[in-house]
Parts: structure tokens; sequence; C-alpha cells
């Protein structure tokens, strides 16, 4: 990989996260729907775009993807990691617990550096090794002190980590595997947005009459819900190039700036409770940020043990 390559990859990565860290402000001003609806609505509006996109190419061999087992099983799975993932993450939000959903994305990059070392058999420099040591420090305090186990925070995190994965694998161009992925999902969304959860009758199927209440909505809101396609489907465009160019220990790294970015979203603007003792957390996996960053520039040229495997083949126990 060359330096370029690098450069371009980290580009698209950071974009990503960047665009993910200020979503939980998006997320709130839509808490207007219930978090059903608006996981309902973000896989179908991300299908349109994303379908309108590949349209536009005139690229339709995407909707062969079920004829390759291999790519149907990961696009599967993926489909339904990331549909968990964002439908969790909604709920967080407009439930005042953006702090636990950013803990959640704390974690992750730990978890995707020990994926990055187990299935791509990448290698870590020891500055490399010391930064993970300090964001592991920083997460494992930051987790002790919420005082309660955070089934929220590992939920995101290992749901994230192995899309992330299946995303590195699979053979599709990042557009076509976004278009794949909301198609296997759209049947769950018109089940959320046709059924009502957690009332008094449990779950009922209320049909379009469900949805009666978006009338009365400002045409602001109803605009802004329309741009939940592209929201959610250019950040995930720009992340699936950048895992197919990057080792994924440094995609774990970058991703410590969508959490940082949600984490001051939650104290400052939602006015979340955070102890100020979890600001010493927070310095710890900073500094393992910088220290990562150091370890990068370093070294001029980037080991061959960072080349991404061009087809790599993942192990029996994601499968």
């Amino acid at each position: 990989m060359n330096n370029h390559s690098f450069g371009k990859g980290v580009f698209f990565v950071t974009t990503a996260y960047i665009i993910w860290g200020f979503l939980p402000v998006y997320w709130r001003i839509l808490a207007v729907f219930s978090p059903t609806h608006l996981l309902g609505f973000r896989i179908l509006f991300s299908l349109l775009f994303v379908s309108l996109a590949l349209l536009k190419i005139k690229n339709f061999k995407w909707l062969k993807f079920y004829k390759d087992k291999q790519t149907r099983y990961y696009m599967i799975l993926a489909s339904l990691t990331v549909s968990f993932n964002w439908g969790l993450y909604i709920w967080a939000v407009n439930n005042g617990r953006t702090i636990e959903a950013a803990l959640g994305y704390y974690i992750n990059p730990l978890i995707s550096i020990i994926f990055g070392l187990y299935f791509f058999k990448e290698k870590l420099k020891i500055l490399q090794v010391i930064a993970v040591c300090f964001a592991f420090i920083g997460v494992t305090v930051l987790t002790i002190s919420t005082g309660r186990f955070p089934w929220i925070s590992l939920s995101l995190a290992i749901a994230f980590a192995i899309y992330s994965v299946l995303k590195k694998t699979v053979k599709l161009t990042a557009l076509e595997s976004l278009g794949a992925e909301t198609l296997i999902a759209a049947p769950i969304a018109m089940t959320l947005l046709l059924t009502a959860f957690g009332t008094e009758h449990g779950i009922q199927f209320t049909g379009f009459q469900g949805l009666s209440y978006i009338l009365d909505l400002h045409i602001i809101i109803l605009f802004l819900l329309l741009l939940s396609g592209p929201a959610t489907s250019l950040p995930l465009y720009l992340f699936a190039i950048g895992t197919k160019i990057l080792p994924f220990s440094t995609i774990g790294f970058i991703q410590f700036i969508s959490p940082t970015f949600a984490f001051f979203t939650g104290l400052f603007i939602f006015k979340e409770s955070f102890p100020a003792r979890n600001f010493i957390a927070i310095g710890f996996i900073w500094v393992a940020v910088i220290l990562y960053i150091i370890s990068l520039r370093a070294s001029p040229k980037l080991r061959a043990s960072t080349k991404l495997r061009a087809s790599p083949k993942l192990k029996p126990s994601v499968k």
C-alpha cells in the first residue's frame, strides 16, 4: 500500500466518522417519530438513495449478489448487524443515553484492532501496542465508572465490529454492498413501520393507520426525515471505501473521532450526566490516539505487514 492510497483511505474513513459524530443531534430532532418508525424510514430512504445512485451509473449487477453463496450470507449478516446497530443507537440517543452509545464506539475500536490482528493477520509496531494499552485502560475506567453493565455500549461495539469485518471481506463495491444490505433489510423496515411495539397490547399490527400522525408534522421535519437516506448512506459509503484500503487496526483508532463528538454532544447539548472523574479515562484514550498518529508519521513507508489481502478469508467463527 503506498502513501497516497493510505492517505485517501484515512480521508474517507475520517470523514465518515465526523458525519457520524454529528448524527445524535439529527436523530434527537427527529425524536417526534418512534425509534422503530425512524429506523424503518432510515432503511427505506437509504435503499431509495443508493438505488438511484446505482441507477444513475447504470449498475444493475448488484441485484445478482444472491447468486454467490458467500456474498449472499455475508450481506444478510451485514444487513442484520447494521440494522440492529442503527436501531439501538437511535433508541439510545432519543432516550437520554447518548453517552452510553458513545462509550460503545469507544469500545468498538479495540474490538476492531483485535479483529484486524486475528482475521487479517495485521501486526502492530511497539508504539501502536502502547497506544492500544492506553486505550484499553481508558475504556476500562470509563466502563467501570458507569456503575452498571454496559449492555448498550457492548452491543453497539460488537455489532459494528462484525459489520466492519464483513464490509472489508465482501467482493462487492462500496455502493453495491450498501444497495444489497438495505434491500435485504427492506422487509424489516416495512414490518417496523406497520407494527406497533411496546403498546399495552404488546406487539400489534397497525398497518398504515399507525403512521397517520405523520400528516400533522411540519414540512421541515418531513424534509429532514427524507434526508435520513443520504445521512445514513453517505458515511457508510465512505466507510466502505476506506475499509477496502486501510489496515483494520488503523480504522480502529480513527473510530475514536465519532464517539468523542457524540460524547460532547450528550454532555454539553443534551445535558446528560457524566462524572468529572471520567475525563481521566477520556485523557487516556486521546493519548492513545496521539501515540498511534505519531507511530504512522514516524514510518514513511508502511510496513508490508499492514498490506491488505486481496480476498481475505474469514475464519469459521464469524460465519
